[in-house]
């Protein structure tokens, strides 16, 4: 039987993917310490998603191992052998505001966890696929050089520009910006899956993401915006806009769709490659319109604060073009809106609030 090793395993992304591996006959080795209850407190936990996938999972195990602990990583590895042929990594401290506080715990799980995986990959399963949930704050604040016109909810890109019509391409750089400290640890591990790529001729892949959403997310305020957008809407808790008007635009792409993107990818794997993945022109929105969003669908008005300071590193327009990705693989597309994916969301947080979980 084939295994797949899929670290944050618990979180949004790593559990969409463990559960569409273990549909597919996998066997799932979950790798995730819930360090992202240690991040951002009890209501982030991901425990209750741990907990539900070993009661639902018939081919999943679960491992409490710090991705950052070679030895215990490597036996994990070294359980399963060369039957691992798949490495999903999903985990990461993903913040911007926690990453300013702690910057070696920062950079020791997002560049460090990053490396360690990478080589018990190297040495126990080289002909593993290795797929790295990487971030579009790989290319700093860049983005915020482009030439940017203020509309009623939104601000966009000049409509002469050329990524005025899809989004941002692969080929903006990453140099000479303003990553914030969470951005420079994500882009030192981008860097070492593209070279373990190259160099050793692995298949790895870097997908340098937009916001990323689904109704498995356990939304925080310093992580998971559409989330926590909408258990504020639901709970009637205060949501804070920070700077820029609330008119940002972010893309948002539904777990299960980039989830999608990881499995076209082992289809016909890449040594080293880089995809842009997000919502794209398909699903995006500004804060102030996604606030509008989430009051149509509890039919309840927000209590919104804004405040004019910016979150260090934001980008106050990103929308990913993921051409490239298609051109690779055009099989591939998306199976849920912004509006979707927010009735989705809206759905487990009362079923959960029901249960008591949240």
């Amino acid at each position: 039987m084939s295994v797949a090793i899929v670290t944050g395993s618990a979180g949004l992304i790593g559990s969409e993917a463990a559960r569409f591996l273990d549909a597919k006959g996998f066997a799932v080795a979950g790798i995730d310490n819930d360090m992202r209850g240690e991040f951002f407190g009890v209501r982030a936990s991901t425990r209750w998603r741990r907990e539900e996938m070993e009661k639902t999972l018939r081919g999943y195990r679960h491992f409490a191992v710090d991705v950052r602990d070679r030895e215990q990583v490597e036996a994990v590895f070294g359980r399963y052998g060369k039957d691992v042929s798949l490495v999903i990594h999903a985990a990461a401290q993903p913040s911007h505001d926690w990453a300013t506080r702690d910057p070696m715990t920062d950079f020791s799980v997002n560049a460090l966890g990053t490396l360690t995986l990478l080589e018990a990959t190297r040495r126990r399963a080289p002909e593993a696929c290795f797929i790295f949930t990487s971030t579009n704050k790989v290319y700093g604040d860049l983005p915020n050089l482009l030439p940017l016109e203020e509309r009623e909810t939104r601000w966009e890109v000049a409509k002469a520009h050329p990524f005025a019509e899809y989004g941002i391409d692969e080929s903006m750089s990453i140099d000479k910006s303003h990553h914030s400290v969470f951005g420079a640890s994500k882009v030192a591990a981008d860097v070492m899956v593209q070279e373990y790529g190259r160099h050793f001729g692995m298949k790895t892949v870097c997908f340098r993401c937009g916001c990323l959403t689904g109704p498995a997310h356990s939304g925080t305020e310093l992580h998971g915006f559409l989330s926590y957008l909408m258990m504020c809407a639901v709970a009637g808790q205060e949501y804070t806009i920070y700077g820029y008007k609330g008119k940002q635009v972010r893309d948002n792409i539904h777990s299960r769709d980039l989830v999608a993107m990881f499995w076209e990818f082992c289809q016909q794997p890449r040594c080293g490659e880089v995809y842009n993945a997000g919502g794209s022109r398909h699903s995006n929105c500004s804060v102030l319109e996604a606030v509008e969003l989430c009051q149509e669908i509890t039919g309840r008005k927000m209590r919104v604060r804004y405040t004019e300071q910016n979150r260090s590193g934001d980008h106050i327009w990103w929308i990913s073009d993921v051409r490239r990705f298609r051109s690779h693989y055009p099989a591939w597309n998306y199976t849920c809106d912004l509006r979707g994916v927010l009735e989705e969301i809206h759905a487990a947080l009362k079923a959960r609030r029901g249960a008591g979980s949240v």
